[in-house]
């Protein structure tokens, strides 16, 4: 029962996190130095033109009651509408959702596939060989910035080797998958790197706990107690380790799309941002942030599943 009052309750105790993200995003947003008006008007604009646009986009009133009409907006469902695209930025974002949903989904997969057998083998092997090896590669791993990350495996993967597309997204879906592996690579070495550490210290922890010692003493099979007690239990702070590391990922995608070209709501952020389109940039940073509320209340639940002894 606790835990379905938590299901219904919880979201309600994120609101007032929303809210304050969309003041500080409205603040820094109208921080930004220049007038949207007169940048898509460009150098011939004329005072009445830049007028016009201002009032039609109630740029010419108070800051107060702009976040008013920002605020109504969201309470409507609606993001307001695009200064530079002259659309709906929520339709605008919704074309721009699904690379982006994709390039998360495929760094967070890959970085699990590569995280959990390695913290395994290195919380196995500890001391040995295999151990100091890929604890030097994570650590390696927690210096490289995404970008230079990317710029590198583009070099060596698409240049070098031709393996895969320079940049771009592709038509289909095998298209799609192919363009996408770099870019969700890139992602994912550098958030296997923090969570491998994690990970391999939850395990090590968790194989000197005393009902380890007692399964050893019933008989059961090594890889048995590893795989079947050890590692679900040692999964619990590294789950909550990548809900809190969802906004570093939602930031790495913005450098990693612009880096590959992905037309992408993070490729989109940036666009927004330097032609000052002040609607579309408090949109997908909205947008960005209900994803990572959502994911920290889905962590909360996951973590419970794992490890009934948590209570919510």
């Amino acid at each position: 029962m606790h835990r379905y009052r938590f299901v219904l309750f919880r979201p309600l105790q994120l609101v007032p996190v929303l809210l304050g993200i969309s003041i500080i995003t409205f603040m820094l947003v109208r921080a930004i130095p220049g007038d949207p008006a007169r940048i898509l008007l460009g150098v011939r604009s004329t005072p009445a033109a830049i007028a016009r646009i201002r009032a039609q986009y109630a740029l010419d009133q108070p800051l107060w009651v702009q976040y008013g009409y920002f605020l109504n907006n969201l309470l409507h469902g609606e993001l307001g509408r695009s200064i530079v695209y002259r659309i709906d930025t929520l339709k605008l974002i919704m074309t721009r959702i699904e690379p982006t949903l994709c390039l998360v989904a495929g760094s967070v997969l890959l970085a699990l596939l590569l995280t959990v057998p390695l913290a395994a083998a290195a919380a196995r092997m500890r001391g040995g060989a295999v151990d100091m090896v890929i604890r030097l590669l994570s650590t390696a791993g927690l210096g490289f910035p995404a970008f230079w990350l990317g710029i590198m495996m583009i070099l060596l993967f698409s240049v070098t080797l031709g393996w895969f597309p320079v940049s771009g997204y592709g038509d289909g879906w095998s298209e799609r998958l192919h363009h996408l592996v770099l870019p969700c690579l890139t992602v994912a070495l550098a958030l296997s790197a923090v969570l491998t550490r994690n990970l391999r210290a939850s395990l090590l922890a968790e194989l000197k706990a005393d009902y380890v010692t007692a399964a050893r003493a019933r008989g059961q099979e090594e890889g048995r107690i590893f795989w079947r007690h050890v590692m679900p239990n040692s999964l619990v702070p590294t789950v909550n380790l990548l809900a809190v590391n969802i906004g570093w990922l939602i930031g790495s995608t913005v450098v990693i799309e612009s880096v590959f070209a992905i037309p992408g709501m993070g490729q989109l952020l940036v666009k927004a941002i330097f032609s000052r389109d002040y609607m579309v940039v408090q949109g997908v940073v909205m947008v960005f942030a209900l994803a990572t509320v959502v994911v920290n209340l889905l962590a909360d639940l996951l973590t419970v599943a794992l490890d009934p002894r948590v209570t919510l």
